[in-house]
């Protein structure tokens, strides 16, 4: 195993939290491949410089604080990345229940907000807000729910 890729993958793991197969395709592109690439994830993952549990917790965490996302998108978006079902249940841990739905009403308070300028009509105001939430990852039942008591 060339100790200089190591090195080279250590810093790029150590600069920001990265999954196996972002990892993989860097290691490609310095031209690494089959075993020897599979050798320097392993000593990374020995190493502690790759978990993708904890990248999911880190990605669910800051989709959330950051861009609101909901939990369906940032699921999505992790199964995309390929972690396991494990990491991803990890990383959706990191989003506490009372905040999710406390950052679901303020979003659509927001939003009300902006769209009671413009839109008279009541249901579609409704219809608007739950476009808006769903298209932010939000399960729909919440967003009802949520819109109901908002209005």
């Amino acid at each position: 195993m060339d100790r200089l890729i190591l090195q080279k993958a250590a810093s790029y793991c150590a600069y920001q939290e990265r999954t196996q197969d972002e990892v993989r395709k860097r290691l490609q592109k310095w031209e690494v491949w089959g075993e020897e690439a599979d050798e320097i994830i392993a000593e990374l993952i020995t190493m502690n410089y790759l978990s993708e549990e904890r990248f999911a917790k880190t990605y669910a965490g800051g989709k959330f604080r950051m861009k609101n996302w909901g939990k369906m998108k940032i699921k999505q978006e992790l199964h995309r990345r390929g972690l396991t079902e494990y990491s991803i249940q990890q990383g959706m841990k990191e989003i506490p229940e009372q905040a999710y739905q406390t950052g679901l009403k303020e979003l659509l308070t927001k939003k009300r907000e902006l769209l009671v300028r413009t839109e008279t009509d009541k249901f579609k105001l409704k219809q608007k807000l739950a476009r808006f939430a769903l298209g932010k990852g939000y399960e729909s039942e919440l967003v009802w729910k949520t819109i109901e008591d908002l209005l």
